[in-house]
């Protein structure tokens, strides 16, 4: 079998248990599919509408096609039958033969809820059937295709209904008259194909009862890096002599200890060498972050080079929507650096170093908007990358069969 792209499409039920992170987990984890896209949705009902005719089009059992036609039917429409949001998350996987390693491999058929763990459906997945062969209680988790053929009909759905169907949701959950909701920007560090890091630590973060409000994968830019983290770097300069400078004093000591010169390597001299290094270390440093950020060394060589050794930098952005957002999440994650991080923190138990500490978040309303903006996480234009992802996909196919 060739590569394909197909999906998997969280439930509003299980985004409202916090089953999310759990579901990512497995989802990255259990099968060699790499995550390519991700976006959150509110089905309208057109949408549910040729969604429901799709599932017709499936090759399975009559009774589960009328147990999931009723699903959607009664779940995910705006007015549905469990009075909650009907937010949904499409995460676009690609690979060989996706559409059956997904469904049978990873997210399990249907049938298999209650026989075995060892599927999505088998640990999240709820279906009572009693003898006579009528269904009592039915939660699939995830919705995905069963066969090629329908999935690139629900691909085009999810393409055609993006932008008037998916995007930001911050308008979607009531909090009250009287509460301000604050929505925090969570970025979930580099992480690489197969790992189930990212699935754990929003799991972690769903103990703070938040909802997600908008999810996209980021491949950061050099420029974009730059932007993002101009903060960061303004923060060396005006913290230099606080929070760098005794360190680099002390490297230098160690460095020229044993040279032999003919002069006093005094403390006189040492502060006026550090003065002389302190330009190229802060740009040695924001550079460190954005190689880690971006996955190219275009950022310090400045020319193509660079570009040459770039690799596949994958980061998930979340958005997550509640009351005082931004204080609790960034107190969940803990100080910038994981081994002074309490015991509890995500950084402490996630993070390598301060460069590497598994989580950013944004630090207030103001930084949380000026984030999003720069990786394109704010108000949605013309198009959007799952879309884009998604026709591209759609016409290679076309052209294939034509061939």
């Amino acid at each position: 079998m060739g590569k394909e792209l197909t999906y998997a499409l969280i439930t509003p039920y299980s985004l409202l248990k916090s089953r999310t992170g759990g579901i990512i987990s497995r989802l990255l984890s259990m099968s060699d599919l790499e995550l390519v896209g991700a976006r959150m949705y509110t089905p309208s009902d057109e949408f549910v509408d040729e969604y429901c005719k799709s599932i017709e089009a499936q090759s399975i059992n009559p009774i589960w096609e009328k147990a999931l036609i009723e699903y959607v039917n009664d779940k995910l429409r705006k007015n549905n039958k469990l009075g909650i949001s009907n937010r949904t998350m499409l995460l676009l996987l690609e690979g060989e033969d996706a559409v059956n390693v997904l469904h049978n491999n990873v997210i399990g058929p249907i049938s298999e809820h209650l026989k075995s763990a060892d599927t999505i459906r088998g640990t999240y997945g709820d279906c009572i059937k009693f003898d006579a062969g009528k269904i009592e209680y039915f939660e699939p988790a995830v919705l995905t295709s069963t066969d090629p053929t329908v999935n690139i009909k629900q691909l085009d759905l999810f393409a055609k209904y993006a932008l008037s169907d998916g995007g930001v949701l911050e308008n979607v959950i009531d909090f009250g008259r009287d509460k301000k909701p604050e929505t925090s920007l969570v970025i979930l560090k580099p992480f690489e194909k197969q790992d189930p890091r990212p699935g754990n630590i929003i799991d972690v973060i769903s103990r703070l009862g938040f909802s997600m409000v908008g999810i996209k994968l980021i491949k950061m830019s050099t420029k974009q890096a730059e932007e993002f983290y101009r903060p960061v770097k303004e923060m060396f300069y005006e913290k230099f002599d606080e929070k760098f400078r005794p360190n680099l004093v002390d490297k230098l000591k160690l460095a020229l200890n044993e040279r032999d010169f003919p002069f006093v390597l005094n403390d006189n001299v040492m502060q006026k060498l550090v003065d002389q290094l302190k330009e190229p270390f802060i740009t040695g440093e924001f550079n460190n972050i954005l190689r880690y950020m971006t996955g190219s060394d275009a950022s310090i060589s400045g020319d193509t080079e660079g570009a040459k050794k770039e690799k596949k930098t994958i980061c998930f952005a979340i958005l997550y929507q509640g009351i005082n957002t931004i204080c609790k999440i960034r107190e969940l994650l803990g100080v910038t650096d994981p081994k002074k991080a309490g015991r509890s923190s995500i950084r402490r138990f996630y993070g390598l170093d301060i460069l590497r500490n598994a989580v950013h978040a944004s630090d207030s309303i103001k930084n949380a908007e000026r984030e999003r903006k720069i990786i394109g996480l704010w108000k949605d234009g013309e198009s959007c990358d799952v879309k884009e992802i998604i026709e591209s996909y759609i016409k290679e196919s076309n052209l294939a069969l034509k061939c």
